[in-house]
């Protein structure tokens, strides 16, 4: 059986990933992640999952390589990980009181096949007031994360429902990964 490697450095996919089961390594991917001009959010994430899996696979032609890619989108708008506080503040007033979506894009490719998947998750999140913004930026939760906010910590009480998989939101659809594991027989 080829081995399966990660292609993130991510600790919350490496988390959700082992909550299947299977064994891997990590070899994380340095590519150029500017969105192309007119770009939607799906397609987005759908060709970095992929340029993610092809940049690992290169190095290691012999493995099975998982990559995924999250994004938020308001409005077909994608919205990236905060610069700073101000650029944070800047997200949370356009993600105030409002549904936006929650992307992945997950690529499982082997040097004989490629199989990915784009999944969208309806998240809303309550009105935030400036004093909540900037508790939670002092919280340093949202430094480096998609949409300035992490659903799996401080900011789940902003978030009133989500409507899809909760593991997506978090940054890797479980369901999906494991069909697309099944698919080149690394899970029964």
């Amino acid at each position: 059986m080829a081995h399966l490697i990660l292609a993130s450095g991510s600790p919350r996919r490496q988390e959700l990933l082992r909550q299947l089961g299977v064994d891997f390594s990590i070899v994380s991917p340095d590519i150029d992640e500017s969105v192309v001009a007119n770009e939607q959010a799906a397609a987005y994430v759908e060709r970095l999952a992929c340029e993610k899996a092809q940049a690992v696979l290169q190095q290691h032609p012999d493995a099975v390589i998982l990559a995924a890619d999250t994004c938020v989108s308001i409005s077909n708008q994608i919205i990236g990980k905060p610069r700073d506080k101000q650029h944070a503040f800047e997200i949370w007033s356009l993600l105030s009181g409002r549904c936006h979506q929650v992307l992945t894009g997950v690529c499982v490719m082997t040097a004989q096949q490629q199989h990915n998947v784009v999944v969208s998750t309806d998240v809303e999140f309550q009105h935030l007031s400036l004093q909540e913004m900037d508790a939670y930026w002092a919280s340093n939760e949202p430094i480096g994360k998609a949409g300035a906010y992490a659903i799996q910590g401080i900011a789940a009480r902003f978030i009133p429902c989500i409507h899809g998989s909760y593991s997506n939101v978090v940054g890797l659809p479980l369901h999906e990964t494991a069909q697309l594991l099944k698919a080149v027989g690394l899970l029964d």
